[in-house]
């Protein structure tokens, strides 16, 4: 493929295909220039497609570190913490590094697709002045033309036919704002308000609803960790008092916390903390343990809302 000069050492294309031989055409030679450059390369893709790369490598492909992204980033606010930064930290001061992450698919619902397109969006920011390269392939068969469209916004260089473009559509703080929804809770939710000395009270009502509604386990305790740091932050950072919410939609249990304050860093929750760092990973750690975070926030406050299944 090939692709426009560009001055900045982080890329971000996005690879348009149609079919396997597409996907083909536009992944492996990027791995295997990686490999030939001796420079350490990821592949975090669904399932389906990383077996289609892991055998067309062959043996090349026990060079490459292989991840299946519904598993990994089945959240999409961890995928920046847990999968792409965590493989480009774990290479400092190597030559570039090189990763294929594939994080909208066809199987994706519409509740996670505001969740997806913001983190493409963030992924400008999370690597502004890395020399990293992270190839972002989409199905422009199956996906829907505005999943397509918001990608033409998220990234800087869009590659079509192995021919890589400027997007004159690049605006990724736009799609930041778009999808920095409203969440109205169901009336059936349950609800719970709080302050510093409720917060055990809080947690106590969100586990016990969600052991009616099924959770159970380490999922359990999942949910009373993500519940324990979102009313916490209310209370330090947003006004001292908030709301919990907690209701079942199928097979998962839904849980938001709203308060008075606003998060003004786009990329809360999505930076790894530093070795030294005390504080700061409450909302990091609800990303890392639920299924799908949503967030909205403003001037008028901020709504967390986390999905968890069994």
């Amino acid at each position: 493929m090939t692709m426009p000069a560009d001055a900045e050492p982080f890329v971000h294309p996005a690879l348009f295909y149609r079919d396997q031989r597409d996907y083909l055409a536009g992944t492996v030679p990027f791995v295997l220039e990686g490999l030939a450059a001796d420079e350490p390369v990821a592949v975090a893709v669904p399932g389906e497609n990383l077996s289609l790369l892991r055998a067309e490598l062959g043996d090349d492909a026990r060079r490459v570190r292989l991840l299946d992204m519904t598993e990994a980033g089945r959240n999409p606010g961890r995928i920046i913490p847990r999968v792409l930064r965590a493989f480009a930290d774990a290479h400092p001061g190597e030559r570039r590094v090189r990763i294929i992450g594939e994080p909208i698919w066809a199987g994706r619902s519409g509740t996670e697709y505001p969740a997806c397109a913001q983190h493409e969006a963030l992924i400008n920011h999370a690597f502004t002045g890395r020399t990293v390269t992270v190839l972002c392939p989409y199905d422009v068969v199956r996906l829907d033309p505005r999943v397509v469209a918001d990608a033409r916004a998220t990234h800087p260089v869009v590659i079509e036919d192995g021919v890589g473009g400027t997007s004159d559509a690049y605006a990724p703080d736009r799609i930041v704002a778009l999808y920095n929804e409203p969440l109205t809770a169901p009336e059936r939710a349950a609800v719970f308000s709080f302050d510093a000395e409720g917060l055990p009270d809080a947690r106590h009502f969100a586990t016990g609803l969600a052991a009616g509604h099924g959770l159970a386990g380490e999922r359990l305790e999942d949910l009373a960790l993500a519940v324990a740091e979102l009313t916490t932050n209310s209370v330090v950072h947003g006004g001292g008092t908030g709301t919990l919410r907690i209701w079942a939609e199928g097979r998962q249990v839904v849980c938001e916390v709203s308060d008075r304050g606003e998060i003004k860093d786009p990329l809360a929750g999505r930076r790894p903390p530093a070795p030294e760092q005390i504080g700061g990973r409450g909302l990091l750690l609800v990303h890392c343990v639920a299924d799908l975070t949503r967030v909205h926030t403003g001037p008028d406050g901020t709504t967390v809302r986390f999905y968890l299944g069994g």
